[in-house]
């Protein structure tokens, strides 16, 4: 039976776990909490495959016209990396505190296979193809949800409970997120048929190759499409054309040698395949509003840099 937990009480067990500005590692793999104590203006982002669940606080995405919020009442699950950009509500005084899942793809997909074949109303998955993938979604978040989570960041304050619950808690959280208000879309979208899985291929190969000399006709020929027909649904799925995307990949990767490794404007735009430093430059005080040194250092300032990205794809920092 689903205990009654009001949702203050997740805010004031999350605040106990993210002691500290920025984010901070919990005992489960690719799960990370995140506390910030001052907003944030609008700024570009570019998220792995994930869930977010804010607990406190709000945050809003735009992705070209469209509006994303994911605060206390909602939930963001991003199923591909697109590159959008967010604004973050915060203080001191009442901060910003969010959990970010980063998304473990075969649990995800083992949930989705079970739920598609299992539970009477859910679409099959010879429907599947019927349903439009995004990849993009953002979700109220239920009772049932906020109590796993609730749950969930109860066990973190206990090893052994952590150890031993914490995974059984998680996949609970990605069923009911998978089985929600846009759990078919997701679903869809983790299946990766059609055009969308097509897509979905060739942005792998962009994060894994974003330093070599890609074009459009060799990423066409990944995802098995013309070069029309790819350029069509690949803005359909990303809404940028796929030279955009690389572009967009290429800087943000660039941002983040730069904070990380302590390279220059220079050695970054070489190492993400730039031949021009200058036109890495340009470009990047077009995407980030400030000369890569001025944007690193503000970033810094704005908040403590998260562990080390693990996954795959590249992201924001």
């Amino acid at each position: 039976m689903m205990t009654s937990t009001p949702r203050p009480r997740m805010a004031a067990l999350l605040s106990s776990l993210a002691l500290h500005e920025g984010y901070t590692l919990s005992p489960l793999p690719g799960v990370r909490w995140l506390r910030s104590n001052r907003p944030l203006d609008v700024t570009p982002v570019l998220y792995e495959p994930g869930i977010v669940i804010v607990c406190q606080g709000r945050k809003r995405g735009w992705l070209d016209d469209q509006e994303f919020v994911y605060d206390e009442q909602h939930v963001l699950a991003v199923a591909v990396p697109v590159p959008f950009v967010m604004q973050t509500e915060a203080s001191a005084e009442r901060p910003l505190l969010a959990i970010y899942l980063r998304l473990d793809l075969q649990l995800a997909a083992d949930i989705a296979i079970q739920v598609d074949e299992q539970l009477p109303h859910a679409t099959p998955i010879r429907s599947i193809r019927s349903i439009r993938p995004s990849s993009l979604v953002s979700s109220r978040m239920d009772a049932a949800l906020a109590d796993a989570v609730t749950r969930l960041l109860q066990a973190m304050s206990k090893p052994l409970e952590a150890q031993v619950l914490g995974p059984s808690i998680l996949r609970e959280i990605y069923f009911r997120v998978l089985t929600g208000e846009h759990g078919e879309t997701l679903r869809a979208s983790l299946a990766a048929q059609g055009r969308f899985g097509q897509i979905g291929r060739a942005i792998q190969r962009i994060h894994r190759e974003h330093a070599s000399p890609l074009t459009v006709a060799m990423l066409a020929h990944e995802a098995g499409l013309g070069a029309a027909a790819f350029h069509h649904h690949f803005k359909a799925v990303t809404r940028v054309s796929p030279m955009q995307y690389l572009k967009s990949i290429r800087l943000h990767q660039g941002r983040l040698l730069m904070m990380r490794r302590g390279m220059t404007a220079a050695a970054a735009a070489s190492a993400v395949g730039y031949e021009s430093p200058s036109q890495f430059s340009r470009e990047f005080k077009r995407l980030f509003g400030l000369p890569p040194q001025a944007e690193v250092e503000r970033i810094k300032h704005a908040f403590a840099l998260p562990p080390l990205p693990e996954g795959p794809f590249v992201t924001s920092h």
